[in-house]
């Protein structure tokens, strides 16, 4: 019978309670900040019916607004931003596949000098940016996780996921100045998560190469400090290779690529996006509900006026649990 107490099932269980505050720890956000870029493990998947509620502090500079996922770079342009990010997601199963919805609302403060259409500016914004839904369904891989015994026989394998985001425009915005928290336009991406498991799925033992080659959406901002803001298609490519230190601590080194987006304001076109990004991550749980995630990313091919110029850094709390582990850790309390 599953629910005996033999040592090595109560090891197993343990190790789940771990595994799914992890799987769901981190960025919410940083597919919409930080070089927009997806941290390591995030479309991992966990026992449906989860919650996570993450807490994320970056600190960025560079010559693009943070806030803005489109990286518009702005020659000659010097941004600094102090970023917070709340958010909540939860795991589900439709139609037998896995599946997450997520919804993240960014704050903060910039400050920056720019020079738009002649006119040069020096200033500072805060309040709340433009919050962003993000689902995310699992078309190819293991069924969805719908109970302990599901959780303790999955293996990843190869998988691939189907995404969509869109950021509703809502957040502060100034339209006497170009550098806002809010974009004015609505925006998307549209992606497909790739996981391929490398090697045995143990904890301690864990290793994955996760790539996610995704393309941004833009509509059009028609009161850009008085002018009409248009933006092409942005495609980007994340990848990850992530691997287990011990059970509870683990690292990435991750890298990412963008293409296109070139912008363009009453139709003086600028110079599209050709650049690499790479960074890395450490991640650590502190207990069964709690995690810790620090990185640091910034991009490499920065050196002309046209390119793009940003470093990250970033540390991430999150919370995460589960019923039906909260309800096994209660019983385990009470024998």
């Amino acid at each position: 019978m599953f629910m005996q107490r033999d040592g090595e099932t109560m090891k197993s269980i343990a190790g789940l309670r771990w595994l799914v505050v992890t799987l769901l720890v981190l960025g919410f956000v940083c597919p919409r900040q930080a070089l927009a870029q997806v941290p390591a493990r995030f479309y991992w998947k966990s026992l449906t019916g989860a919650t996570g509620v993450p807490l994320i502090l970056e600190s960025i500079s560079g010559n693009s607004n943070p806030f803005d996922p489109s990286r518009m770079v702005m020659a000659g342009a010097n941004f600094t931003g102090t970023i917070a990010l709340a958010g909540y997601a939860r795991t589900f199963s439709l139609f037998d596949r896995a599946g997450m919805v997520a919804l993240i609302e960014p704050m903060g403060r910039l400050s920056g000098e720019v020079t738009v259409g002649g006119n040069s500016f020096s200033q500072a914004s805060n309040g709340f940016g433009d919050p962003t839904l993000e689902l995310n369904v699992n078309l190819l891989g293991p069924p969805a996780q719908k109970s302990i015994p599901d959780a303790l026989r999955y293996t990843p394998g190869f998988s691939v996921d189907v995404l969509a985001d869109l950021a509703f425009p809502i957040g502060e915005y100034d339209n006497t100045q170009p550098l806002n928290l809010s974009q004015n336009r609505w925006y998307g991406r549209v992606g497909a998560p790739i996981l391929w498991q490398l090697g045995p799925w143990v904890p301690g033992r864990r290793t994955t190469l996760e790539l996610l080659p995704a393309a941004w959406l833009f509509g059009t901002n028609s009161d850009y400090v008085g002018q009409t803001l248009k933006t092409d298609p942005m495609f980007q490519l994340d990848s990850h290779l992530s691997r287990d230190f011990t059970d509870r601590f683990w690292g990435a080194f991750d890298v990412a690529c963008y293409k296109g987006g070139k912008a363009s304001v009453n139709g003086v076109e600028g110079e599209p996006l050709n650049n690499v990004g790479y960074g890395f991550t450490l991640g650590n749980q502190i207990n069964e509900n709690l995690a810790l995630t620090v990185g640091y990313k910034s991009t490499v091919n920065d050196h002309g006026a046209e390119d793009l110029r940003m470093d990250v850094f970033m540390v991430t709390l999150m919370t995460g649990w589960h019923p039906i582990i909260e309800g096994e850790r209660r019983l385990k309390g009470g024998e």
